[in-house]
């Protein structure tokens, strides 16, 4: 690519260029997470555009810059309609621009959506590893049949070798059923067990991730749920802030997770402090904090989902496009430098 070219990228050249590539997405969303811990990063607060009178609706702008290794400034624009499923659509489509550090010229221009669901995936695989006090997990609970917690599914497979059993609940029975079906392509090995209620899977205990569309708390206690669980907490909203404070809490990131009504931000309403937070993931990454307080209490992982994430996936997808030749070369994308250009005078 020359100075100036700008290279697209869509949703089906990133997905074959990640296939099989799972473990290593853990292993760079890991490398995110410790260089923001250590300060080699900038990362506003997300901005959510809403719409009047659709609660459900919104699309989320994340601007990063993340050093080290990666260097590499972008946005990722992100649309989240959940009403899109009964449309034939997926509920959340995205745009990642990749800007060059040195110049802020735009490198690339890519489909999000595939790289925001890997790196959410990858992160819960790896709260799964730090957390999970089970190193020979066979089973795990999914509340939310959709698709991050299909990614889900395929990043604890690569995680996990003897894990072989699914025990699945979504409000919409026929989600069920599609997740089903899709983990079979996963997996022929894999079990997959329907529940009524997500009391069920909860009250099973051991690795469960709950990735809903929920707005508001619906799962009010987690008394249940068997000591020395560990709850991946993805989707943000769905544990009463009593829920939070009954278990231990690991988050990405303090200042972004305590705000816009999610589960861990209400809790620090009630309780007007963050102090029931225990830690990063960062912290246990880099053993600064042991991965269990008490071996008998749940944990919970709230991650709000850092825009430094899709930029280290992003950089790894384009330098694996470069490498490929994957993707279209738009050249000249930019235009000349204005004082070289030749300008048509007005008559």
């Amino acid at each position: 690519m020359n100075e100036g070219d700008i290279l697209l990228l869509k949703g089906h050249e990133i997905i074959n260029l990640l296939v099989g590539r799972e473990l290593e997405l853990i292993d760079v969303v890991g490398a995110a997470y410790i260089s923001h811990a250590r300060g080699a990063s900038s990362l506003p607060l997300s901005q959510f555009l809403s719409f009047p009178g659709e609660a459900l609706n919104r699309i989320i702008a994340l601007p990063a810059f993340l050093g080290d290794e990666f260097n590499l400034a972008g946005i990722k624009w992100v649309a989240s309609f959940p009403g899109n499923r009964e449309m034939g659509f997926d509920r959340a489509s995205a745009v990642l621009i990749l800007n060059s550090p040195l110049t802020g010229r735009p490198l690339s221009i890519m489909e999000g959506s595939i790289i925001s669901a890997k790196r959410t995936a990858a992160s819960a695989a790896l709260a799964a590893r730090c957390l999970n006090s089970n190193p020979k997990l066979i089973e795990v609970g999914l509340i939310g049949c959709g698709f991050i917690n299909f990614e889900i599914a395929r990043f604890l497979l690569a995680s996990f070798p003897l894990l072989s059993r699914f025990h699945i609940y979504d409000k919409v029975v026929q989600h069920a059923h599609h997740f089903e079906a899709k983990c079979r392509e996963l997996s022929r090995d894999v079990e997959v067990i329907f529940h009524d209620d997500f009391e069920d899977v909860l009250s099973r205990g051991g690795l469960i991730a709950i990735a809903t569309t929920a707005i508001t708390p619906f799962i009010e206690t987690l008394e249940n749920c068997p000591g020395s669980s560990t709850i991946l907490n993805v989707s943000l909203r769905d544990l009463t802030p009593e829920a939070i404070l009954s278990c231990d809490n690991v988050v990405d990131d303090v200042g972004h997770v305590c705000r816009a009504q999610t589960s861990v931000h209400l809790a620090t309403q009630l309780v007007g402090n963050g102090d029931f937070i225990k830690c990063t993931l960062a912290d246990i990454l880099t053993e600064r904090v042991s991965r269990r307080t008490e071996r008998d209490k749940t944990v919970i992982f709230s991650p709000f989902g850092l825009g430094v994430l899709d930029l280290a996936v992003g950089k790894l997808v384009y330098e694996l496009a470069l490498q490929s030749g994957e993707g279209t070369v738009v050249p000249s994308f930019l235009p000349q430098v204005w004082t070289e250009r030749r300008e048509e005078a007005r008559r």
